[in-house]
């Protein structure tokens, strides 16, 4: 029996995956995020895009020199434009991290619990008035009111504020650096990639920028 059980947990951990690849990310044509995978002792598969330890092995390598925009680039474009515009942030900014968190999947749901477009742990969103972190106008607009809490915190410094994002303002303010953790330093450097890509597109189609 529990051989079995084990069995439908992978099939169905497989099912997510590839479920994800469909919807998550663009189609093979274009270019992907990395993905890891590693199989525990019980047999289950684990996959993620930020490997934590050695154990996860590359499976989905993203093709170098592109950039996707992702299948949801502009969808929640004018919600993006008026949240971001509310607490003084730069709009690039915000797709960035929504871009690094979810891909613009509003039903996204991480490992260890985080949902959404930008990706908020269920107390982070309760502390932040969302009651819904599935709803993307709720989702953006704690997010977003979070990342401009964190910006004010470290006085600006985005890399700061964007490592307290993905682990924490204590981990960041204990020394004032990024953490040591792979998985945020890989985070920090993706957003802002993502950052500069995304500026670099807005100046393209800005006619007033040439």
């Amino acid at each position: 029996m529990n051989g079995l059980l084990r069995t439908i947990q992978r099939n169905i951990t497989i099912f997510l995956f590839l479920g994800v690849l469909a919807i998550g990310f663009p189609c093979p044509s274009l270019s992907f995020a990395d993905i890891y995978k590693f199989v525990d002792e019980e047999g289950v598969i684990h996959f993620t895009n930020v490997p934590t330890d050695g154990k996860y092995k590359l499976v989905l390598k993203e093709k170098p020199g592109q950039f996707n925009l992702g299948p949801d680039f502009e969808k929640y474009d004018s919600l993006i434009w008026t949240t971001a515009e509310k607490y003084n942030l730069d709009y690039t900014l915000v797709k960035a991290v929504i871009k690094a968190e979810s891909n613009f999947n509003h039903l996204a749901i991480s490992r260890v619990g985080a949902r959404g477009l930008m990706q908020l742990m269920p107390g982070t969103a309760y502390s932040l008035g969302v009651y819904n972190s599935f709803h993307p106008q709720e989702n953006i607009e704690g997010g977003v009111r979070y990342l401009r809490y964190l910006l004010n915190l470290f006085k600006g410094n985005l890399p700061l504020a964007l490592a307290a994002y993905n682990a924490g303002e204590k981990a960041v303010a204990r020394h004032n650096r990024i953490p040591a953790y792979q998985e945020t330093q890989t985070y920090v450097r993706r957003v802002l990639h993502y950052f500069q890509k995304y500026n670099a597109k807005a100046k393209n189609l800005d006619p007033f920028s040439h």
